[in-house]
């Protein structure tokens, strides 16, 4: 067995006992022995426990857990490489949510152990790893059943969560809102439900024969379990839970009919997670929306304001930020939010360009805008952020695949007056020209045209303005209903 020399921030990685070849006997037996040595071996992943930054935000202040992250990876589903950087962002999801990581394993496999994810001989190993670091969590960079996880449990005799947890975990943190944190209360005990562990009649919380009162026969047996009686709390809560959530929608209808009333453009900005979505939206507008290196600083939906060069209004949705395998729980729950994308007049797509592979990051956002009913209509605009820490190789490999992105950094503020200039391009413009004499005492109505139209003539005169512009459908009916 060869051994390679230990450093911080393992990965273990094996091949799968499940190959298909028609290679000769020869060769499958150096494969077999390859195979042998190669399910011993470690291999570290850099960076997983060197994070910067994150640790400073408030939430770090509760106690930090000490975890250990573990995946498993099979070449029919993506590379090496990828696998690690998926372990990475876990790394970051797990001190987001206030862990300090110690050690991450990865296992090469055809697939997951039925069993214990990773089998139990590796399961033998991440227990002593475990034990090694003093760690008392297991992160599985995967969406767990609930038997693997209980039988990983076992084995390792620590606690085990997934990747679904974890998020699910950070945007109870962030959430601020009344909405925002019924969101995922609700999408949390939808993921409890499943998963809650118990252990039948033993867990009685009634009981048969003269126990019960001598009711007699029919009354007799262990009756229900304490399981049983969560289980109801918890659906209880979750119907309680959208109750309230949809009650909460005719709020939001109100602000966005209002908006829609006034003709005020909506601009729906998308991205990955710490993409630096409300970075380019405070440089855009002015305004000083939280703004935190760390994931998921954004849950509940912000609108800001903005105006084009000749004076128009528009409005700018700051989003929840998309990560690959978003549990569909929050999918769910957020809906309130995907509800924006859907009803916005462009889409403003922000894509952290220090990423080691900003493609992933934007085929997971897509997938999402997939699922959103009428965004294939939108126009689209992408903004690749942080080019102050982007290579002159990694602008040219971007530029050749994406040829109408713009290049911008929020920190810098460079390209961001094209981005803008962009924006106000794809932007709707007034479709209802009116040409009418406006009485004096409506001059509220020539300063909403000059918001949110464009005025071609404007001249005063002893009976009003004579105005000819160009407005929304609303703001003309006004208009046409005051005129002299």
């Amino acid at each position: 067995m060869n051994e390679h020399h230990l450093t911080n921030n393992a990965v273990l990685y094996a091949h799968s006992d499940v190959l298909l070849d028609t290679t000769s006997d020869s060769e499958k037996h150096d494969e077999a022995w390859q195979e042998r040595e190669s399910r011993n071996a470690l291999k570290r992943v850099a960076g997983l426990g060197e994070l910067q930054d994150v640790t400073e935000v408030e939430y770090r202040k509760l106690r930090l857990e000490r975890v250990v992250l573990v995946g498993v990876w099979s070449s029919a589903k993506g590379t090496l490489a990828q696998a690690e950087e998926s372990l990475r962002e876990l790394a970051a999801l797990a001190q987001t949510a206030g862990a300090v990581v110690c050690d991450g394993m990865l296992q090469q496999r055809y697939r997951p152990d039925a069993a214990t994810y990773v089998g139990s001989g590796k399961a033998r190993e991440l227990a002593a790893i475990v034990a090694q670091h003093d760690a008392d969590t297991i992160i599985v960079d995967d969406d767990l059943p609930p038997s693997q996880r209980r039988a990983l449990e076992d084995a390792t005799k620590v606690k085990v969560v997934d990747r679904t947890a974890v998020i699910l975990d950070i945007f109870a943190q962030h959430a601020t809102s009344r909405e925002g944190k019924a969101q995922v209360e609700l999408a949390q005990l939808q993921y409890m439900l499943p998963r809650l562990r118990g252990w039948g009649a033993a867990l009685s919380r009634q009981a048969g024969g003269r126990a019960a009162g001598d009711a007699g026969i029919g009354s007799r047996g262990p009756g229900e379990t304490k399981i049983e009686m969560d289980r109801r709390a918890i659906r209880n809560r979750i119907s309680k839970l959208r109750h309230d959530i949809a009650n909460m929608a005719p709020a939001r209808d109100v602000k966005r009919g209002s908006r829609r009333r006034q003709d005020i453009p909506t601009v729906a900005v998308v991205g990955y997670t710490n993409a630096g979505k409300s970075s380019i939206i405070n440089r855009l507008t002015g305004s000083q929306e939280l703004v935190e290196n760390a994931l998921f600083a954004t849950l509940d939906t912000a609108v800001r304001r903005s105006q084009t060069q000749d004076g128009r209004s528009y409005t700018l949705v700051d989003t929840v930020g998309f990560v690959r395998r978003l549990p569909t729980q929050l999918v769910e729950a957020f809906k309130s939010t995907l509800e924006e994308v859907g009803q916005a007049d462009v889409i403003l797509h922000v894509v952290d360009g220090s990423h080691p592979d900003p493609i992933s990051q934007i085929n997971a956002v897509n997938e999402v805008l997939a699922n959103i009913s009428g965004v294939e209509d939108i126009p689209q605009i992408m903004a690749l952020n942080k080019s102050d820490m982007m290579s002159d190789a990694a602008r040219e490999r971007f530029s050749s695949l994406y040829p109408d992105a713009v290049i911008v950094s929020a920190f810098s503020g460079e390209n961001l007056q094209i981005l803008r200039n962009r924006l106000e391009e794809l932007l709707p413009s007034p479709r209802v020209r009116v040409d009418v004499t406006l009485p004096y005492e409506f001059g509220g109505l020539l300063s909403k045209v000059r918001e949110n139209g464009v005025v071609e003539k404007a001249e005063y005169v002893d009976s009003g303005v004579e105005l000819i512009a160009w407005v929304g459908p609303s703001l003309a009916a006004k208009l046409m209903k005051v005129a002299l």
